[in-house]
């Protein structure tokens, strides 16, 4: 039988069931403060933290890293946890090798073409580390510094103010940024994502989180029985170099139409020209309810194995999906096994790509005397 997720959390409650490790039986929860401890330190000897926080059935571990989510652990449909999301097990590897595992992504997520772009008249040269283009900020962009954290409790919430500011120029962007991320566990088990940030010079900004998800268990294997669904009739295809071309492309009768439930490894495969050049998904949908005021849903995730399931709900435009083409069991993960090609997917809630070089998608320019603010919020059930 399939029970709710909050069934399954109040009755094994009820039967006095503790949940204190991987793989243990979910238990009800209520907010209680973050617990920090030392996850590592960098070469220099800066200490970087992780934070523990668990609300509602949900456990979630972020560093100040990089705003890292390290691990984030839910029941499936029998009550039983498993970590969620790919990561490492030191601080080594994030430095060093991590595909941008779990992490904030900034100043621009995704990729600008060629690195360059022009802004009231001014010609910028950003950062280049993908090819001749720059991707979710450049060689050192928002997930490879240091953020400063600050774990809280409000009613029944529990989370993270995470806060970081680049400086005018850093990456080659103008103006001094400062960003304000906040985590939030809900007493339902919803992981919240808050961006806000302010800028001293005009300046184009698009932040985002890359958790990579695999609701059956980070280490479980593919991801291509998992099943999707996306609310977006259009998507920006794109050149080589994944670089949109500034068309809207229609979905359907394309294996990029998701509107209906499907499973992601139906049409991963097929001989489309944009999957044959990004090898699978890699790319922008535009969601048919465009930019709004508040979060709306725009995509529901689900594993049949375990029963659990993802919804997403966001305020921006678009949803990048991509489905783990570049892993290359070259990296090893917290579950001691390498990861693989479609070992697990990302779907970044954000702006268009290239959106400063496309003057008919939606402006990420940011200036003086404006907040840039957007939420993205996460409910899990089973």
């Amino acid at each position: 039988m399939n029970l709710s997720r909050r069934t399954v959390i109040a009755s094994t409650a009820a039967a006095g069931v503790a949940a204190t490790a991987l793989g243990g039986t979910a238990e009800a929860s209520s907010g209680r403060r973050p617990v920090k401890t030392l996850f590592g330190k960098l070469a220099d000897g800066t200490k970087i933290y992780s934070w523990a926080l668990e609300n509602g059935g949900t456990r979630l571990k972020v560093l100040s890293w990089g705003g890292v989510v390290q691990s984030l652990e839910l029941p499936d449909r029998h009550g039983r946890y498993a970590n969620v999301s790919l990561g490492f097990d030191n601080i080594e590897d994030y430095v060093a090798k991590t595909p941008y595992f779990g992490a904030l992504i900034g100043r621009y997520g995704n990729r600008i073409g060629k690195g360059q772009f022009t802004l009231d008249g001014k010609k910028y040269q950003v950062n280049v580390n993908d090819g001749v283009n720059s991707l979710h900020g450049g060689i050192k962009g928002f997930d490879k510094h240091v953020w400063n954290v600050e774990p809280f409790v409000k009613g029944s919430d529990v989370g993270l103010y995470l806060h970081y500011t680049s400086v005018d120029g850093e990456m080659g962007y103008p103006g001094t940024l400062k960003v304000k991320v906040t985590y939030t566990l809900t007493k339902r088990g919803e992981w919240r994502i808050d961006y806000e940030a302010t800028t001293t010079k005009a300046t184009v900004v698009n932040l985002t989180s890359h958790v990579y998800w695999n609701l059956a268990g980070e280490s479980s294997g593919t991801i291509e029985d998992h099943e999707l669904t996306i609310a977006a009739a259009r998507y920006t295809p794109t050149d080589s170099g994944l670089i949109p071309t500034g068309q809207l492309a229609k979905v359907s009768g394309t294996p990029f139409d998701f509107r209906k439930t499907k499973a992601i490894g139906r049409d991963i495969r097929a001989a489309h020209p944009q999957q044959v050049q990004a090898k699978g998904y890699d790319h922008n949908w535009v969601l048919d309810k465009g930019i709004t005021a508040k979060p709306v849903h725009v995509a529901t995730l689900r594993d049949p194995r375990s029963g659990r399931t993802l919804k997403i709900a966001t305020d921006q435009p678009g949803l990048q999906f991509y489905s783990g083409n570049f892993l290359d069991g070259t990296l090893t993960g917290t579950g001691g096994r390498t990861y693989r090609q479609g070992d697990a997917l990302c779907l970044e809630t954000q702006h268009f790509p290239d959106s400063p070089n496309q003057p008919s998608f939606p402006s990420t320019v940011l200036r003086p005397g404006q907040t840039y603010r957007t939420t993205t919020i996460h409910t899990f059930d089973a």
